[in-house]
């Protein structure tokens, strides 16, 4: 009788193990599944609506984003109109971090490109040697003394009705640390790529400074199953960068950099197939 229990508890215990495997969807492998083509873009204004993001002496964040993401959308379009784009947000409205990274996974998207302005401590004050310059932020395992941009960035989930469904962030269970992994090591060199794009196009054509490209965990990146780059565009609480932010020559020549570097990692994947 004890044997016939055990076998029933054992078989009941599978079957439930199976069926919690068979409802556990993962992001879309859009590498593996578009053969490593670059087909679709997912382009991410950062902040939005009640979400202003970092601020200037006389613009939001969000603003900003939004207006160099329309400009991209628009020139991809002319430039590569074999290419779909897909936005998170077109308004100014509050898109949560798990609804861009949703929106890029249903997508099937095969370039997560996330628009940001940067902020430092200094305050919009001017003065002499504010930091200024791009940055370009890569997703990295979570580890112990987090970095502030990864904190500020990540910041959006704290005003979010529901925070429970952001638990899984926890690098300490080991579930999500089979994940984090598996993801580390299937889009980290694609996404390390497109970053050293960017970074030689903003500081070699466009004459920029830069901080690099840098590791972050920020969890808008780390749940897009793809390679992803989240662009600091500038320090917006630096006046003269906040100015170059939110003029036309600006958020042209922003764009026009990444065009270039979307050019020039396309065609390096069309030599890998």
């Amino acid at each position: 009788m004890a044997k016939k229990y055990f076998r029933l508890i054992f078989t009941v215990g599978a079957l439930s193990f199976y069926m919690l495997l068979c409802s556990f969807t993962p992001a879309a492998d859009t590498i593996q599944n578009a053969g490593f083509k670059l087909k679709t873009i997912i382009i991410d204004a950062g902040h939005g609506g009640k979400d202003a993001g970092a601020k200037g002496l006389s613009s939001f964040e969000k603003n900003v984003t939004l207006s160099i993401a329309k400009k991209l959308q628009a020139a991809i379009q002319t430039q590569f109109p074999d290419i779909a784009i897909v936005m998170t947000r077109t308004d100014d409205t509050f898109i949560e971090l798990r609804r861009r990274s949703d929106i890029a996974n249903k997508s099937q998207g095969n370039l997560f490109i996330s628009i940001h302005c940067n902020s430092s401590a200094e305050g919009t004050a001017y003065r002499a040697h504010k930091q200024s310059g791009v940055m370009l932020l890569i997703y990295g395992i979570k580890r112990a003394g987090e970095q502030l941009e990864a904190m500020r960035e990540n910041a959006s989930i704290l005003i979010e009705k529901d925070q429970t469904q952001y638990e899984a962030l926890d690098a300490d269970d080991p579930a999500n640390a089979i994940i984090l992994s598996a993801f580390a090591k299937k889009y980290r060199k694609q996404s390390i790529k497109f970053g050293e794009y960017l970074n030689m196009e903003f500081t070699e054509t466009d004459g920029r400074p830069s901080i690099g490209v840098r590791e972050q965990s920020l969890y808008v990146l780390a749940n897009s199953g793809m390679p992803g780059v989240l662009i600091e565009t500038g320090f917006i609480n630096n006046p003269d960068e906040e100015a170059y932010l939110n003029s036309d020559t600006g958020q042209n020549e922003i764009v026009q950099s990444i065009v270039r570097s979307i050019k020039a990692y396309r065609d390096v994947l069309t030599l890998q197939q």
